[in-house]
């Protein structure tokens, strides 16, 4: 039983950080229809931005305030990630709505762009963010154990679906992107301003990429291609979800982390993850919507 219950621990905290990192993605991939490779770097620079700010607590604060510079780098990841969002939808991802394609390309040169920046400014070696000394060690429980870092990331997940939905259901802004995401055209013609909503989702999904990267920097190091071993697995949850259903995102990130981990515990780490991946194409074959798919009306 302690295994079972330490292993559904390890899935439910793998899927919360796979939650975070799809998040933004479900965001702007449901909304837009925008391939956003260069997602994986957002999550990159929100885990610099952690590093910077450690630096910096660490050289001109007094040792008494480090254990405070984590909280502050959760807000201040999001910040910066979704300026560099905002700034990338202006320049580039402006003039490719509706094309796919070409928006694959043009976001994937964008990553190239920003690893190169990383490396040239941080260097190409892996860097440690060290956690405050209120996150190390864990809580025991009949035996188990349970790292306070992975029950911070847990509730950390929690809030910003619940900050989320509170956007999205109780503020203007967000009944207006949920507007735009059922039937762009009937908002656009209500006076809605899609490009507006556009910047604004994009921002917003940046933001929580730059949360993700913070978090990452509690399990281990850093590097410029950090965000790029987890593209793959956020592109899958967000189809797996189903396109633009913010609910199947959650579902589907929860679902993978724990399936990965009970067959990790039997299988190696690489044969369970093509296991998964076939699991899920077979699953999506039998229904391509996803596990939450849109409600259409429409005649046979």
């Amino acid at each position: 039983m302690s295994i079972i219950v330490t292993q559904l621990f390890n899935g439910v905290s793998l899927g919360s950080i796979l939650l975070l990192i799809a998040l933004g993605l479900a965001i702007t991939f449901g909304l837009m229809n925008i391939i956003n490779m260069a997602h994986g770097e957002l999550i990159m620079m929100g885990a610099y931005t952690t590093y910077v700010l450690q630096q910096v607590f660490i050289q001109y604060l007094p040792k008494a305030a480090f254990g405070y510079y984590f909280i502050l780098a959760i807000p201040l990841s999001f910040l910066v990630a979704a300026l560099l969002g905002l700034l990338m939808e202006k320049t580039v991802v402006r003039f490719l709505y509706e094309r796919p394609l070409d928006s694959l390309l043009a976001t994937w040169g964008v990553s190239l762009i920003l690893q190169q920046v990383a490396r040239s400014i941080f260097g190409a070696p892996n860097v440690a963010v060290v956690a405050p000394e209120w996150l190390n060690g864990g809580l025991t429980l009949t035996g188990m154990t349970f790292p306070y870092k992975r029950l911070f990331i847990v509730a950390l997940v929690l809030l910003c679906i619940f900050l989320l939905f509170l956007y999205l259901y109780k503020t203007p802004s967000g009944r207006r992107m949920k507007a735009v995401t059922l039937n762009r055209d009937m908002a656009s013609c209500l006076g809605v301003s899609t490009r507006r909503v556009d910047s604004t989702a994009f921002a917003i999904g940046s933001g929580f990429a730059g949360i993700a990267g913070c978090s990452l920097t509690l399990i281990g190091s850093i590097g410029p291609t950090l965000g790029s071993s987890y593209i793959v697995d956020a592109f899958m949850i967000v189809i797996l979800g189903g396109i633009g259903k913010l609910k199947g995102t959650i579902f589907a990130a929860l679902m993978l982390g724990v399936l990965s981990t009970f067959v990790e515990l039997s299988t190696s780490a690489t044969f369970a993850k093509v296991i998964v991946f076939a699991l899920i194409i077979i699953f999506l074959q039998w229904k391509p919507t996803g596990l939450v798919g849109a409600k259409v009306r429409a005649l046979d």
